[in-house]
């Protein structure tokens, strides 16, 4: 099979609200053009003729992954053929990064060493493991010295996906069972509800290995990360989010559309007079305008348009606690 022909077949799933039932597809794709075809495997019928897909990517496309085809976050969940699993199965090693408690204040470091290995990151929360926790965790340490520092801690856990992940010498690599102990069931988040302001990296930035850059730049600003974590948000949830600009904006519609198309990371951010503070710093919504006028913002930094800015932030200060709560309490449930 000539490169330009090669076609990719994965095993994917749809929850359709509305009929209560997880619909189960056939998901091809082909590189060459970023198309998609998918079939509806319950009914054996064509359900999408091949299409192409801005901005999806080969690295894109792995088990666990979810992925946004036409509104639709759709979960791969296997390999569906030979060829597929043979090509890809090396690369899609996965294992879990565990950033202890010491290094918190290095978390946008550790992601950009992570970006930069050319790694994925296919989940990230921050979490607060109690005492019994850490110490079933850390068993094989409890005769170590530094074992007290570990136990009844703040930790932020991420899953990564990548080329012999194995070999990474970067963080505590865990065993990739021990996925399911941060990622298998609902855990508590590190959210305090209080003093608080939200910020969004939005999906293109994570897309361009902006993450870790943006990361740093907060904690360099001395502004307190106190809870983060990674969504995918349905297009329902990111209309929810953005209701307050629609009829607003001329960009609502385009908003939701970014908001959506792919993982976001949020972050919880505390301080005195944090929402005005935060705001200030990433700076006026349209980067070009930032870029002159205040150089070092975020949007200024690491935007490319309106639309694509790199961030969100909280507008007004009454609004930062609902917005937090919206992803750490409502998303999460």
């Amino acid at each position: 099979m000539a490169a330009s022909d090669e076609r990719f077949a994965f095993l994917a799933e749809w929850y359709d609200p509305r009929a209560a039932l997880m619909r189960k597809y056939q998901l091809l794709f082909y590189p060459s053009d970023s198309s998609v075809e998918m079939y509806d495997i319950k009914n054996r019928r064509l359900f999408l003729k091949r299409s192409i897909i801005d901005g999806l990517k080969m690295q894109d496309l792995y088990i666990g992954a979810i992925v946004n085809i036409h509104s639709r976050q759709l979960t791969i969940t296997d390999f569906a053929d030979n060829f597929t699993s043979s090509k890809l199965k090396s690369i899609n090693e996965q294992t879990l990064a565990m950033i202890k408690p010491d290094a918190i204040s290095h978390l946008g470091s550790i992601i950009e060493m992570i970006d930069k290995e050319g790694l994925i990151i296919c989940q990230a929360k921050m979490v607060w493991m109690s005492r019994q926790e850490a110490s079933e965790f850390y068993s094989d340490h409890a005769s170590m010295p530094y074992y007290e520092c570990l136990t009844g801690k703040i930790v932020t856990a991420i899953q990564d996906q990548g080329l012999e992940i194995s070999a990474l010498q970067m963080c505590n690599l865990i065993l990739f069972q021990e996925i399911k102990f941060f990622f298998g069931f609902r855990r508590q988040n590190t959210a305090k509800f209080d003093n608080c302001t939200l910020c969004i990296i939005k999906p293109h930035a994570m897309a361009e290995g902006l993450t870790g850059k943006i990361v740093t730049a907060i904690q360099d600003q001395g502004l307190e990360i106190s809870a983060l974590q990674m969504f995918h948000l349905e297009r329902a949830n990111a209309e929810e989010f953005h209701e307050v600009y629609k009829g607003v904006v001329n960009e609502y519609n385009s908003m939701v559309e970014e908001l959506c198309s792919g993982p976001c990371m949020a972050l919880e951010i505390r301080g005195l007079d944090v929402t005005k503070t935060f705001r200030e710093f990433v700076g006026p919504a349209d980067p070009e305008i930032a870029r002159h006028l205040r150089p070092r913002t975020l949007r200024a930094r690491f935007g490319k348009d309106k639309i694509q800015n790199a961030v969100h932030c909280t507008d007004l200060p009454e609004d930062g606690i609902l917005e937090v709560q919206y992803f750490f309490k409502i998303l999460n449930q």
